[in-house]
């Protein structure tokens, strides 16, 4: 299957990239080569193969949260250097959106 420069054009604005002219037709290739390959896949049978997560048998470790404080002196002096504050806290710009709709 080979995409049209249009498909690719468009994929590549989806994934915001600047794609030269040389470079379309390689991709039409490469990304038809790609569904073609998936296309092969969906051709295996795995009615018998157990589902699994993970392709590798790792774990995840955890580690028990230790508070510790620091020095007061480094505490005095990074409260005096940072610009924006209210008392004690350290105000910094929001990470996430407020949405009260």
């Amino acid at each position: 299957m080979k995409f049209s420069r249009e498909e690719v054009l468009k994929i590549a604005k989806l994934a915001r990239l600047h794609l030269e002219e040389e470079d379309i037709s390689k991709y039409q290739e490469d990304l038809g080569s790609i569904l073609t390959y998936i296309e092969k896949l969906q051709e295996l049978n795995t009615d018998d193969v157990p589902e699994f997560q993970h392709a590798a048998g790792s774990a995840n470790v955890f580690r028990e949260d230790i508070v510790e404080g620091c020095d007061p002196d480094v505490r005095r002096r990074a409260l005096e250097n940072f610009t924006a504050r209210e008392g004690n806290l350290l105000k910094v710009q929001a990470v996430f959106e407020n949405r009260t709709e």
